[in-house]
């Protein structure tokens, strides 16, 4: 049946940043379509989730991982691989960070850090799945990318920097794995209530700004990623490349 298309039945994934609020809502939209899910995250809430999803039937388990650190990084994916039983159809690189200073005051330690989780560690995930993925000539790679993809932003300059980098790797990638079976995309969350912007969403004059320019008169949440992810992650997207979806609202047709 058509609806076949979007099915994830027995598919392997893993999701960096699977602890956060809009990797649940990832992580969510994967399991809920059949795909077996590890998270790879930080936080100790990585495995509570991943322990509730077992709870009901669901196979779903937790690697703890600093995607900061590049040897921790090698060594979060192959334990991720191996309770996934040595294969891996679907990688979402969603975790990140953000930093906030004018740009004249911005710390150098600070721009390394964000480049370092936020494109770094995107670049190490991907080329490490898409290894194991050219084995079998079959993969979808979804990084998640952002509104300051495609603008500047105030205060943030290596997260715009990280963000834009993500779509060049992702279309990189693409430009040399899509003829092999492995798609590479990636996911432009609009603006979304999340911790990550919290700080936007409590600021009247910010949050009236940013509302006014959404046509959809409102913030994101993780539910709002779920249908994006599932459709890159399933056949129905075996012959989109390279691209970046805004998930957004109408923000960026305004």
């Amino acid at each position: 049946m058509y609806k076949d298309i979007f099915d994830l039945t027995g598919k392997k994934a893993m999701v960096t940043g699977g602890a956060g609020d809009l990797g649940q809502g990832m992580v969510d939209g994967l399991v809920q379509s059949g795909a077996e899910v590890v998270i790879l995250d930080l936080s100790d809430k990585a495995e509570e989730i991943a322990a509730n999803y077992r709870a009901q039937g669901f196979p779903v388990s937790s690697v703890k991982v600093n995607v900061a650190d590049r040897e921790d990084v090698k060594r979060a994916f192959a334990e991720a691989l191996q309770k996934l039983g040595g294969k891996i159809d679907i990688m979402v690189n969603a975790a990140g960070i953000q930093r906030r200073h004018p740009c004249e005051e911005f710390p150098i330690e600070d721009w390394d850090a964000v480049i370092e989780i936020n494109l770094t560690a995107v670049f190490e995930f991907t080329q490490l799945a898409g290894r194991e993925m050219l084995k079998v000539g079959y993969g979808k790679i979804i990084n998640i990318a952002s509104m300051l993809t495609f603008f500047g932003g105030y205060t943030v300059p290596a997260y715009a920097a990280s963000k834009g980098g993500v779509a060049q790797v992702s279309k990189a990638f693409s430009n040399e794995w899509a003829g092999k079976g492995i798609n590479v995309n990636c996911i432009a969350p609009g603006y979304m209530d999340t911790q990550m912007n919290v700080n936007l969403v409590n600021d009247p004059v910010r949050n009236n700004e940013i509302l006014a320019r959404i046509p959809a008169h409102r913030w994101g949440t993780g539910d709002d990623v779920k249908g994006a992810i599932v459709f890159l992650a399933s056949p129905a997207s075996d012959y989109i490349d390279g691209v970046v979806i805004p998930v957004d609202g109408g923000y960026l047709a305004r």
